[in-house]
């Protein structure tokens, strides 16, 4: 009798957990009724066929961040952002093969204890700091297989250079044919059916980024145009569609712009007059000149130095300006100034502060302030001149503006030209510049300065960042930027916002509908303590 009590007591605990069991399940029921989970996403690719996607480029195709090129980078570069959406239900993308670099921390240099990674954003010292890197080794995987041909370092000039696998490692490692093969070969023997082309930049970067050293390294605009008439014609003659994009505004470029123009602050004022009392000699040599009438009292003015207590122009070497060794020279044949006076004028023959108009890179923020030879009365950008490799002079700049300007215009008709032939939108272009018009918070009037497109100077709307979900993001290698590290480069983010901007251009050109990238699920620059 025990036994059946204890077991009809059973059967009822269990009926009371099967009916609370039965209400949880109705009410969530009820509740996916009312909020239904979203479907898988699907999409369509229109009049586009990306079975078989490519991609080419530089650097900003390769997936290189934080000054590097690394695995998590080559993830996140804006081709496998793509390759990943065309994978999307009904669109029909294929595989995306990149040649893994298969490096945490890439290489980014050699330091004193070895290869140098990719950089993080310190949060201690407010400044990239670098991680430990490795070499780079040869791509183990099949190259006949690849999708992504972007080589970090190349101009569009090199793409059909047979040398550069000798000259570039990033490309040789995976070179169908080091020695022989180029990348245009490799790109058109990957048989595409659709690729994006992203070349250009590098032609007028490397000069930029050293300061505007040498202008012979600057791409003229016949080879320029040669090379990328030669290029679209190779691979349109696959068969395949493409989108070219143009070359955004590389001056606004973190790179150049983290390091102000009056870098050199004043908070002591003996310190200040020490310094002035330094530069007497120089600023009566320069009103020495130009009471002879050597130089105007315009560029006298322009070249004298003088400090005060707060932000101060950095001084710097500008080889714009007139050399004025001979003129010290005269001063000193007409007994204005002695042998010893005009020898310690010598560092300043083409010297003056900063103005806003010049742009030091991010390069110079380790040097600038630093003394020379240990001597702690020279000091870079304060008693020394700065040196040109560390500062873009606004004569510099405009030479930047003008040839990028030049490029995006030959760019622009060679696609034309391509699609007037075809009679048919073979390529699209993408253009970048009004998504980093509104990035970078230009105005309608420096958008102009900046020879931007027409499109670009329209959506110049004054507001630094960008918006997306309620989230602004910053142009900046901050925690909620879109740089990365090293200033030139996009962060995760950031090149998903340009992915973006190309899958914008396919569903209104071709007629596609992909889903665009969920920008906020991926990650920012990367901290460290």
């Amino acid at each position: 009798m025990k036994n059946i009590k204890t077991y009809v007591l059973a059967l009822l605990a269990f009926a009371v957990v099967i009916s609370a069991c039965d209400e949880d399940k109705d009410l969530l029921d009820q509740r996916l009724a009312d909020n239904p989970l979203p479907s898988a996403p699907s999409g369509d690719a229109g009049t586009l066929d990306l079975s078989r996607f490519i991609s080419v480029g530089n650097s900003l195709t390769a997936g290189y961040m934080d000054g590097a090129l690394y695995t998590n980078g080559q993830d996140h570069s804006f081709p496998n952002l793509l390759g990943q959406q065309f994978q999307i239900s009904g669109i029909g993308g294929g595989s995306f093969v990149q040649p893994d670099i298969n490096s945490q921390n890439g290489f980014s240099g050699t330091g004193p204890n070895g290869p140098l990674g990719r950089f993080e954003l310190s949060l201690s010292l407010l400044r990239p700091v670098p991680t430990a890197g490795e070499i780079p080794t040869a791509y183990a995987g099949d190259k006949s297989a690849l999708s992504n041909f972007g080589v970090p370092g190349m101009r569009l000039v090199d793409i059909a250079d047979a040398s550069l696998s000798a000259r570039n490692p990033l490309y040789g490692r995976f070179a169908s044919n080091p020695g022989t093969s180029t990348v245009l070969g490799d790109a058109t023997g990957a048989s595409p059916t659709f690729f994006t082309f992203w070349l250009g930049s590098n032609d007028v970067l490397g000069y930029a980024a050293s300061g505007g050293v040498d202008e012979s390294t600057i791409t003229s605009q016949a080879d320029f145009a040669a090379s990328l008439q030669t290029s679209l014609g190779a691979l349109v003659a696959t068969g395949a569609k493409g989108v070219v994009l143009t070359l955004p505004p590389i001056v606004v470029a973190p790179f150049f712009r983290a390091v102000p123009y009056n870098a050199i602050p004043m908070t002591d004022q003996a310190t200040v007059d020490q310094l002035n009392g330094a530069f007497a000699g120089l600023n009566a040599a320069l009103a020495g000149l130009a009471q002879f009438n050597l130089i105007s009292a315009n560029e006298a003015a322009l070249r004298s130095v003088s400090y005060s207590l707060g932000a101060n122009p950095i001084l710097m070497h500008d080889d714009a300006l007139t050399d004025l060794g001979p003129m010290f020279d005269v001063l000193q044949g007409a007994g204005a100034i002695t042998a010893a006076q005009r020898a310690a004028l010598q560092p300043f023959v083409q010297s003056r502060p900063a103005t806003a108009n010049d742009l030091p890179t991010l390069t110079s923020a380790t040097q600038l302030g630093a003394t020379i030879g240990g001597n702690p009365l020279a000091i870079m950008g304060v008693t020394v001149p700065a040196p040109d490799n560390l500062i873009l002079s606004g004569s510099e700049v405009v030479r930047v503006v003008t040839a990028r300007a030049t490029y995006n215009a030959v760019i622009a008709a060679v696609v034309n030209g391509i699609n007037a032939q075809a009679g048919a939108n073979t390529l699209s272009l993408v253009d970048v510049q009004p998504l980093f018009a509104d990035l970078f918070g230009l105005d309608a009037a420096t958008a102009t300065a900046l020879a931007l497109s027409p499109a670009a100077v329209a959506a110049a709307d004054g507001v630094l960042g960008i918006e997306i979900n309620g989230v602004t993001l910053a142009p900046d290698f901050g925690p909620n930027g879109v740089s990365s590290t090293d200033g030139i480069h996009p962060n995760p983010r950031g090149y998903a916002i340009i992915a973006n901007t190309i899958i914008d251009n396919l569903n209104s050109v071709y007629g596609a509908s992909i889903p665009p990238i969920n920008v906020l699920n991926l990650r920012g620059v990367i901290t460290t303590n």
